[in-house]
């Protein structure tokens, strides 16, 4: 008996484990680079610096985890198309009209660079779904192709864009991107706080409660199979622990950048798709087995076009993202993009074979990805040993999902 009250346990300590393994990593790594950096890190104006400064990767993440859904594939254009999507933009702004001091206006530049980054995609979605040309080789062409355009375009130059502050201002460049304290007790009364921040805090946790409680009991009306009461209880806390955390840090500092509302728009959007939607579905039924869904009557060729065609979207905002962040577009942005992507989903849990990842999963691998980053730089670690431990990390993650899914045969033969 007590033995297999033992082995429960250890089926639960396992499963706990492998639920939970990035958000304990995490945790974890924050709290070395607290105790190691003497609590810089934790700054509020580092806090903020993680969200800026690695606004692309939560938003290329996002869509590559579509990408690897379908099956482990991946897109290795990305970076390049995001060049190239920046590069359109800052030449269509610059570009003159008519007069020297005459420019095309902002709204029609942005809407030029979404079309830009969804033709890129669907020019490659088509390639690889119904050509069926292998996604790593339509990728790396594109990689090629697009690095290539961006030159030509920007003729080797770099192109500034700080006189378009609407545009950057919008998309989080500059150091005063911040959403304005609507009360600006700060300044009138020396409240060390920016108000709006907090309420717009508060509101997020209310709307995340509500929707957790809305759709635990949706789910226990039809019947479904619900996490244990105690647990997820737990995991509430500690989710609305975290944002009070943030809210707070963000509060001290300057308030909320203008480039997290993009990103929690991202996020939420893509969230909502993939797991409540039916064509969010296919994508995971595409990677779990494409033959079966395709005899089951599912499009797998229009699951493939929509997950690549997406990938050159989120390409087009992560470039405008960039090139406002610079204020300026050159031809060597979006080098290695792609990799922070990749990387962040496979450390957010998404499986190298397909049909496993959530979103917030995915955004958490990135958000550990810009903790290391910041960390070892606040600590002065070189470059090269940069590269070297985010590696590691990504090659430790893969193997624990391989390892994993075979139910830690290996572990357990030891």
């Amino acid at each position: 008996m007590e033995k297999k009250k033992s082995s429960f346990n250890s089926a639960k300590l396992i499963d706990f484990i492998k639920k939970y393994a990035m958000v304990i990593v995490l945790a974890g790594v924050l709290i070395f680079f607290a105790i190691t950096t003497g609590g810089k890190i934790l700054l509020p104006m580092n806090i903020s610096n993680i969200i800026s400064q690695n606004a692309y990767v939560f938003i290329l993440t996002t869509g590559m985890l579509l990408c690897i859904l379908t099956g482990g594939n991946i897109d290795l254009s990305v970076g390049s198309v995001v060049c190239f999507v920046g590069a359109v933009g800052a030449t269509l702004m610059t570009m003159p009209l008519g007069s020297a001091t005459s420019h095309l206006p902002i709204p029609v530049v942005i809407l030029a660079m979404v079309l830009t980054g969804i033709a890129i995609g669907a020019a490659q979605a088509f390639i690889i779904a119904y050509i069926r040309i292998p996604p790593f080789i339509v990728t790396l062409a594109g990689m090629l192709i697009f690095r290539g355009l961006s030159n030509i375009v920007l003729k080797g130059l770099t192109i500034s864009i700080t006189d378009y502050t609407l545009f950057v201002k919008l998309f989080g460049g500059g150091a005063d991107c911040f959403i304005p304290d609507l009360f600006n007790l700060k300044g009138n009364l020396n409240i060390p706080f920016n108000i709006t921040c907090i309420l717009v805090g508060v509101i997020a946790i209310v709307i995340y409660i509500a929707s957790q409680i809305i759709t635990r009991a949706k789910r226990i009306k039809k019947g479904y199979e619900v996490e244990k009461f105690v647990p997820y209880i737990v995991k509430m806390i500690l989710i609305t622990a975290v944002i009070i955390a943030v809210t707070v840090q963000l509060s001290r500092h300057k308030g909320i950048p203008t480039v997290l509302i993009i990103v929690m728009a991202v996020i939420i959007i893509y969230s909502y798709i993939t797991q409540n939607t039916t064509t969010g579905r296919y994508f995971y039924a595409v990677g779990g087995n494409e033959k079966a869904t395709k005899l089951s009557g599912i499009n797998t060729n229009k699951t493939f076009f929509l997950a690549y065609m997406n990938m050159g979207f989120l390409a087009a905002v992560a470039g405008m993202v960039t090139i406002a962040r610079m204020t300026s577009a050159q031809p060597t942005y979006g080098m290695n993009y792609e990799m922070d992507a990749i990387a962040s989903c496979f450390i957010g849990g998404a499986s190298a074979y397909g049909g496993i990842g959530t979103v917030p999963a995915a955004i958490i691998g990135a958000v550990l990805m810009g903790v290391i980053n910041l960390g070892m730089l606040i600590m002065g670690v070189d470059q090269n040993m940069q590269k070297v431990v985010k590696g590691i990390v990504l090659l430790l993650a893969v193997i624990f999902d391989v390892v994993s899914k075979r139910g830690f045969k290996i572990i357990a033969k030891n």
